[in-house]
């Protein structure tokens, strides 16, 4: 990499607190997963089974994270800071809509939907509880996701990490005590993320709320300005989409292969999810400074950020590998006791570790692309990517191949990703200046 200058300055003040913020997230998550693995592999299988619904829940709507940073970044950029915030305020309007939408429909179809990502009866049922009770967390994840883009836009880092950290601690410290000392078992692992989850969405929609009366920005639903919000995030649900389908067409081959290979699958799901969001720093980062210097009409700056970050990115992605490849043999150990699926993992992770450089490459350009207002793009970049991935993933099922083939078609996932990101990027189509500037 070239000498320290002022873009490195710009990119290290917004990735390393998105950094901490991002990998508390998944963080949790490995706390459920070791916590829950401890009960026994049905239980984990069951959690792989429901985390995959709930990932997909959420993910789906990304957008409010993702549409909220671009857009508010780019008002912030030029200088229009209430506009930025009533934006804002119609995202977590948004927000809580969708989310009590989605935890009634997650709720009420929870059994359909752990029988189909199930192994066996008695997996199907443990999945079934924690998505019941987990439902409940849908509205406060949303929230979070709208009030944690908003605040990136703005460039406020800080309390997204506090309040993150926050939650993670208080997850763990629920969990245990639920699990353990109250002896629920897998409902008091879902009752604890419950707990903890709206704990961070009433810290987090309290301090957009009060930043938004500051300059007078209007708190009342606005129909019009949410409505155009969902519009706009239509094109990252597609993108978003795409991206879940992958994971869930891997979850139903791990399951097709048995008990074992899918509650491994958890914990290999688990360990890519924390690499992904600690890689993703450097993208948030993308979406943040890239929205601000369009929004302010600098293409020239917005080039070198994106050259840049690719560097970071790459540097980033060595070290995620290094250090998975190190504790592969041990790894596993932290999250379960049955030899077999710590047999099985090794090598699968082993694999993962391979491919971490390429992940990071393709996390940083998503960001940056997103970030420039260029969902259309990534939508039908998605599509292509999973008309790629598909025969590959079902084939190591039809062929019955092994859990470690798995990955390895993960890996052309992420080959196929890169190259669609890598062909955009390289044009200026996605370089639209100004705040209401979208890419076509």
């Amino acid at each position: 990499m070239r000498p320290w200058s002022d873009v490195d300055r710009q990119i290290v003040r917004v990735a390393v607190p998105a950094f901490f913020a991002l990998i508390t997230e998944p963080l949790m998550l490995l706390a459920d997963t070791a916590i829950v693995g401890r009960l026994g592999t049905p239980q984990l299988g069951g959690l792989a089974a429901a985390s995959v619904v709930l990932g997909t829940a959420v993910g789906l709507c990304i957008f409010l994270a993702y549409g909220s940073t671009a857009i508010v970044a780019r008002h912030h950029g030029a200088g229009d800071e209430r506009t930025a915030l009533d934006l804002a305020v119609s995202s977590l309007w948004l927000a809580a809509g969708l989310g009590v939408g989605l935890g009634a429909l997650i709720a009420g179809t929870s059994g359909l939907l752990a029988d189909s990502l199930s192994s066996s009866a008695r997996v199907a049922g443990f999945a079934h509880e924690y998505l019941l009770i987990s439902s409940l967390a849908l509205p406060a994840m949303l929230l979070i996701l709208a009030a944690t883009g908003a605040m990136r836009g703005v460039l406020d880092l800080r309390t997204p990490l506090i309040a993150t950290i926050a939650a993670s601690i208080l997850t763990v410290v629920l969990n245990l005590t639920f699990v353990y000392a109250f002896d629920w078992g897998i409902r008091g692992a879902a009752a604890g993320t419950v707990l903890a989850q709206w704990f961070a969405a009433v810290w987090l929609v309290t301090v957009v709320v009060r930043r938004s009366r500051r300059v007078r920005a209007s708190t009342r639903p606005r129909l019009a300005e949410i409505v155009d919000s969902a519009r706009q995030g239509v094109p990252l649900i597609v993108r978003t989409l795409t991206l879940r389908a992958s994971l869930v067409l891997a979850t139903l081959v791990a399951a097709d292969l048995g008990d074992i290979p899918l509650a491994a699958n958890q914990v290999a799901m688990s360990l890519v999810t924390f690499l992904a969001f600690g890689l993703d720093a450097i993208a948030i980062a993308g979406q943040t400074l890239t929205g601000r210097t369009l929004g302010a009409g600098d293409a020239a700056g917005t080039r070198a950020l994106t050259s840049r970050m690719i560097g970071w990115g790459i540097a980033t992605g060595v070290v995620a590998a290094i250090v998975l490849a190190i504790s592969a043999p041990w790894l596993p150990q932290l999250f379960t006791a049955d030899p077999a699926v710590r047999d099985a993992l090794v090598p699968a992770l082993l694999v993962v570790a391979a491919i971490q450089p390429l992940s990071a490459i393709v996390f940083v350009l998503d960001g940056v692309l997103i970030g420039a207002g260029d969902g259309a793009y990534l939508a039908k970049a998605g599509l292509l990517v999973l008309a790629a991935y598909a025969p590959l993933v079902l084939a190591v099922g039809w062929a019955d191949a092994g859990f470690t083939w798995l990955w390895v078609a993960y890996g052309g996932f992420i080959a196929a990703r890169l190259t669609t990101l890598w062909r955009r990027q390289r044009g200026t189509a996605w370089m639209v200046l100004g705040t209401t500037g979208s890419a076509h």
